[in-house]
């Protein structure tokens, strides 16, 4: 008898209090000793930013009067893991399979074993996974997999993000920072999202699992975002001189030409074609079409190319105008979001895709109501 996978909970946790997008600079701090050119141009650029991005509110685990940090990666996503835990009726004893996917990491040993940790889960499968915004995607990917072979019973899906610690003036070597450096303190924000696929012979009423994509093509195509890192473990003091860890992407200006392919299509639409092709997904049932994407430039852009698929304006969702991006766990926080705000009727699709820039990787999944 096949296997199928429920999507059995979900959790997101938002720290803080929401901040108005035109609080950013204020709240996270100004650039004092940054060249001049640089902060006016920081001040001068958060209207414009703000109307490219149609976000209206972020959040941050981060407290602009003590300089501190109320949260991170680890405390956040217990929180998110808790509540998907509480909404799916499972307990720590029911996990069998944990999978972590996140930005970026250097701790050892991996969090996902602090967070196993944290929730007092004995024993289970566990994995990390760093791919930047398609990294939960991959996530659920794996779930997907590992529940329906069998092996496994229940999968905790868990991703966080604190951006904000790389967009305070006390991360950069302000000497040293360019535009490109700081452009991303207006797109990223700080959330958790956490789900609990369950693996179930009988299809009962509830959201299933349909299909599950990721892909990169990133290899004829430069890099859009990104750190001067080397591969290797390196020296703190020579990264912050150097200002290595100063995290760039590209202006939006720009990256029409960056996301753009032979044919005139975006990337997006390219691979998102290939998922519907390769999975044979029928758009007739759609009823909502989760665009994951920061940038309300690139949302519409997608949007004009994806109503030549069948896709209308109607069915197109995105959480991040009232809750900000959080990069990774934005693709959960937007499904509970969703959840929240809509009831779905017996074979209702849902699809969630998104389009990752610093090395092009796409992903996207699909749950079916029954």
């Amino acid at each position: 008898m096949a296997i199928n996978v429920k999507l059995s909970g979900v959790g997101t946790y938002l720290p803080g209090n929401p901040i108005d997008f035109d609080e950013i600079n204020h709240y996270l701090g100004e650039f004092q000793e940054a060249p001049k050119k640089i902060k006016n141009w920081a001040g001068r650029v958060q209207p414009i930013i703000k109307e490219m991005l149609g976000i209206n509110h972020c959040y941050y685990a981060f407290d602009n009067e003590t300089r501190t940090f109320t949260d991170d990666n680890l405390t956040m996503s217990v929180k998110a893991a808790k509540k998907a835990m509480e909404d799916a009726g499972v307990l720590a004893k029911d996990i069998d399979l944990l999978i972590y996917g996140g930005a970026f990491s250097h701790q050892i040993p991996p969090i996902t074993t602090r967070i196993q940790e944290e929730l007092g889960i004995d024993l289970c499968g566990e994995i990390h996974i760093h791919s930047n915004c398609t990294s939960v995607y991959k996530a659920i990917k794996l779930a997907h997999i590992m529940l329906a072979s069998g092996e496994y019973k229940n999968a905790l899906v868990i991703s966080s993000s604190v951006a904000s610690s790389c967009f305070i003036p006390e991360f950069y070597n302000q000497s040293l920072i360019t535009k490109e450096d700081i452009f991303l303190r207006w797109y990223l924000c700080d959330g958790a999202g956490a789900m609990v696929f369950s693996a179930v012979k009988d299809e009962k009423e509830g959201l299933y699992l349909e299909d599950t994509y990721f892909e990169s093509t990133g290899s004829k195509k430069r890099s859009a975002m990104g750190n001067s890192y080397p591969y290797h473990w390196t020296n703190p003091k020579e990264d912050y001189e150097n200002g290595y860890h100063h995290i760039r992407q590209i202006y939006l200006n720009e990256m029409r030409d960056y996301a753009m392919e032979e044919n005139g299509k975006s990337i997006f639409h390219n691979a998102l074609i290939r998922m519907i092709n390769e999975k044979d997904i029928d758009l007739k049932d759609l009823k909502h079409f989760v665009v994951n994407m920061p940038s309300k430039f690139v949302r519409e852009l997608i949007i004009e190319e994806c109503l030549g698929l069948g896709i209308r304006k109607d069915q197109f969702y995105s959480a991040i105008e009232d809750v900000g991006y959080a990069g990774p766990p934005a693709a959960l926080i937007s499904i509970d979001n969703l959840l929240k705000e809509h009831t779905y009727q017996s074979g209702d699709l849902i699809f969630s895709f998104v389009m990752e820039v610093s090395k092009f990787m796409q992903a996207g999944f699909t749950l079916r109501k029954i």
